[in-house]
């Protein structure tokens, strides 16, 4: 089963699913930016564009281009930034 969902005022879409390394969404941000928070551990692969990130106990932006990825642990917070659309694929564990 497909799931979609919508975040910041439709900013932020994303389709849900699970597959045999578990669940994952893919999605597309606007320009803008954006705080998410984490129930898993999640790794973002960064598919088309870039974004800026502000991980957890971090002061320091670090920017993210297409063919790269992040992680964060689960129960924190982190910010992002992009300039562009840009689409990602998150994979949780």
């Amino acid at each position: 089963m497909i799931s979609t969902n919508e975040y910041f005022k439709g900013n932020v879409k994303s389709l849900g699913y699970s597959s045999a390394r578990g669940k994952s969404t893919v999605g597309v941000m606007e320009p803008g930016q954006y705080e998410f928070g984490t129930s898993t551990h999640e790794t973002m692969h960064v598919i088309e564009g870039e974004m800026a990130v502000k991980l957890p106990n971090s002061s320091n932006w670090l920017t993210y281009k297409a063919g790269t990825y992040y992680e964060i642990d689960a129960n924190e917070k982190f910010q992002v930034k992009v300039s562009e659309q840009t689409a990602y694929l998150c994979q949780y564990k």
